[in-house]
C-alpha cells in the first residue's frame, strides 16, 4: 500500500513539476488553513472507521480530510451508494482506489445539471460518456471540465482523491 502511494504521490509532483507554474508555497498551520503533507497507513484504517461511522442512511458519500496543503486537498472518500455526478471547471482531479469496486463513467453530459458553486456543476447522471470497471489499487485523472460519476459501487467504494487546480 505505501508504494503504490508513493508512486501516486510521485506522479502527482512530476505532473505538478511539468506544468511550470510556481511551486505552491506551504500553508501557515492554523485552523483556517491547515497544512498536513503525511498520512500513515494506520490513520487511513482510523479513517476508513470513523467514515463508516458517520454514515448515515442514504448518505452516498462520507468525505474526511487527509492531505492539505495551500490549494492542494486530499480526502478519503467514503462512497456506500451512487450519487451526484460532477463537473470540476478548474481543478483536475486525481483518484486511487483503496478499497472495494465499482464503475466510473467520464465524459459525456451532465442530467439536470446544477451549478454548486462558482467553478462546479453537478447532476443526477451523466448521458454519453465512457464507463471503465475500477477496483482496489487503481488509479485515475479526471481532467478539468470533464463530468465524472460513480455510476456503480459494489458495496463499498473507499477513495483517496487529490483536487489539483489548473490555470
Amino acid at each position: 500500500m505505501r508504494t503504490l502511494i508513493t508512486i501516486f504521490v510521485l506522479t502527482l509532483a512530476a505532473s505538478l513539476a511539468s506544468a511550470k507554474r510556481p511551486k505552491p508555497q506551504p500553508a501557515p498551520q492554523s485552523t483556517e488553513n491547515p497544512t498536513k503533507t503525511f498520512t500513515s497507513s494506520a490513520e487511513v484504517a482510523a479513517l476508513i472507521a470513523k467514515a463508516k461511522r458517520e454514515h448515515k442512511e442514504g448518505q452516498s458519500t462520507v468525505m474526511e480530510p487527509m492531505l492539505e496543503l495551500g490549494s492542494y486537498d486530499g480526502h478519503l472518500e467514503y462512497r456506500s451508494a451512487v450519487g451526484n455526478a460532477s463537473v470540476h471547471e478548474k481543478e483536475a482531479e486525481i483518484f486511487y482506489v483503496i478499497d472495494g469496486s465499482g464503475t466510473l463513467m467520464t465524459g459525456g453530459k451532465l442530467v439536470k445539471e446544477t451549478r454548486t458553486n462558482p467553478t462546479n456543476l453537478s447532476g443526477s447522471a451523466i448521458e454519453g460518456g465512457t464507463s471503465r470497471a475500477i477496483a482496489k489499487g487503481d488509479f485515475i485523472l479526471v481532467p478539468e471540465n470533464t463530468p465524472h460519476w460513480f455510476s456503480s459501487i459494489d458495496g463499498v467504494l473507499v477513495l483517496f482523491s487529490v483536487h489539483v487546480p489548473r490555470p
